[in-house]
């Protein structure tokens, strides 16, 4: 019921982050639409745990504020002047922490959506991964974790979000 809403500003972050990991965009700019996307996703969670009536949906609030999170250390990371370390440790967190619902998504699909969800977390997994390598090992590669990001952002949260908005 609220997976478009959250898709679809994670998709804006995600994109937009990209760009920004690209130079395109200011660190003072991008703090918007990470503060944005942090305070979304954490009203979508709140209202779904108040509904939440079986550990799956309860499950589902837990990793949706994984993303909030990240937005939220994102932005406050841009106005603070923060290297970045803290949140590459917890992108390794994260990264490890969705995998199993991965696999579960997978193991137990019975639809397309859940085979597309559950090639969504690998993905998100290999992102956060990515943040980790990028923000706290200090490796080059920053501008092919800039793409992924860009079009992790199209593919697993943009596109589809219109998809289901639009009953396509």
């Amino acid at each position: 019921m609220f997976l478009p809403i959250s898709l679809l500003f994670v998709g804006a972050v995600l994109v937009l982050n990209g760009l920004w990991m690209s130079g395109r965009i200011s660190n003072r700019e991008i703090v918007v639409i990470n503060f944005a996307t942090a305070a979304i996703t954490a009203t979508v969670a709140a209202v779904s745990l108040v509904r939440a009536t079986t550990g799956d949906e309860i499950r589902s609030v837990a990793l949706t504020l994984l993303f909030s999170a990240t937005y939220l250390w994102v932005a406050v990371n841009r106005l603070n002047g923060a290297d970045g370390r803290g949140l590459g440790w917890f992108s390794l967190f994260v990264s490890l922490s969705v995998l199993p619902q991965a696999f579960l998504a997978l193991a137990s699909a019975a639809k397309f959506i859940d085979i597309w969800l559950g090639i969504c977390w690998l993905i998100w997994s290999g992102l956060w991964f990515m943040y980790f390598v990028t923000l706290t090992l200090k490796k080059p590669v920053q501008d092919q974790t800039a793409v992924a990001t860009l079009l992790s952002g199209v593919l697993t949260a943009w596109l589809p979000a219109l998809f289901l908005m639009y009953g396509a």
